[in-house]
């Protein structure tokens, strides 16, 4: 499974020349017309897993608005696997941008209350699966896994020039985590959470230990810019990717991206990153979900 190589672009910003600092984001927005960002590099190798272990179904799960229900839809189609999912609430029609394009890759999905959808990884429950739907390949809410955080770890070992931080968004810890474990020794990682909450630091030390990896590299979770919440947002923000948009011509996404880029303008506006720190930002896509806040 082979996605695209992707560029690194300069920001160019009155705020950055002002702090002395230098400003790049790595768009891994593009790496695939339909199943980008960090959800690409997160499914590369359990999808070579799926094919090796000779399944021909996914089943994952997610809300009426999830990336991850997106992407692993795209990928069912293009790569030739069947695909279910479990949704988190009531059905609502028309459907959402979001379930529309999962329906017209061919993914089959199944509702479930909220109740319920607490029980998703419990081993009844996946049995419970299992006796309706057959086998399948089973793919976490958000897809992080041990794969996952090999297949952000690769990308991120790909990163050719020096830099002093590398910046992430944080969600399930996934791909926090294998920016980490790929991170050279020197550069520092923030991860911005979208998350309410400070758990995440835990979530992604969790992950160390199932990949039996000890990070080389220091490393920080930032919970000050979740803006209330997974999948909120406030008019500041709002207004951030608007004036981010205009400048520099870069779409971002309210849930993630924008969260993590607001956090580190504001960061660099206090002052907390000495004159010549050189940033990279890694986008980690999710625009198919600026539907969903009114953003086209």
């Amino acid at each position: 499974m082979h996605w695209q190589e992707t560029p690194i672009q300069t920001l160019q910003d009155p705020l950055f020349a002002q702090a002395g600092v230098e400003v790049l984001l790595k768009r891994e927005e593009l790496n695939h017309p339909e199943v980008s960002g960090n959800k690409a590099l997160k499914l590369k190798y359990n999808l070579m897993l799926a094919k090796e272990q000779g399944h021909d179904t996914l089943l994952t799960f997610g809300g009426a608005f999830s990336n991850h229900i997106h992407a692993v839809a795209a990928a069912g189609k293009a790569f030739g696997f069947h695909t279910i999912g479990i949704i988190r609430g009531e059905k609502h029609e028309p459907l959402n941008h979001t379930l529309s394009f999962a329906t017209s890759c061919g993914m089959h999905l199944q509702y479930i209350s909220r109740e319920a959808y607490r029980r998703k990884t419990e081993e009844t429950f996946l049995a419970d699966l299992k006796a309706q739907w057959g086998n399948f390949y089973l793919i976490p809410e958000g897809g992080t896994n041990v794969p996952a955080v090999l297949g952000v770890r690769e990308m991120v070992q790909s990163i050719p020039a020096a830099y002093d931080y590398y910046c992430v968004p944080v969600g399930t810890g996934g791909t926090m985590a294998g920016v980490v474990l790929g991170a050279p020794q020197r550069v520092k990682v923030l991860g911005f959470s979208s998350l309410k909450g400070y758990f995440l630091t835990e979530t992604v030390n969790n992950l160390f230990k199932q990949l039996n990896a000890q990070p080389t590299t220091s490393w920080q979770v930032v919970s000050d810019y979740h803006f209330g919440g997974y999948a909120k947002v406030k008019p500041e923000l709002l207004a951030f990717i608007e004036t981010f948009e205009a400048r520099h011509g870069i779409l971002l996404d309210p849930v993630y991206t924008a969260k993590m880029m607001y956090g580190l303008h504001d960061l660099i506006q206090q002052g907390v990153f000495p004159k010549g720190t050189k940033i990279l930002a890694i986008h980690t896509g999710g625009l198919q979900g600026r539907a969903g806040f009114g953003l086209f």
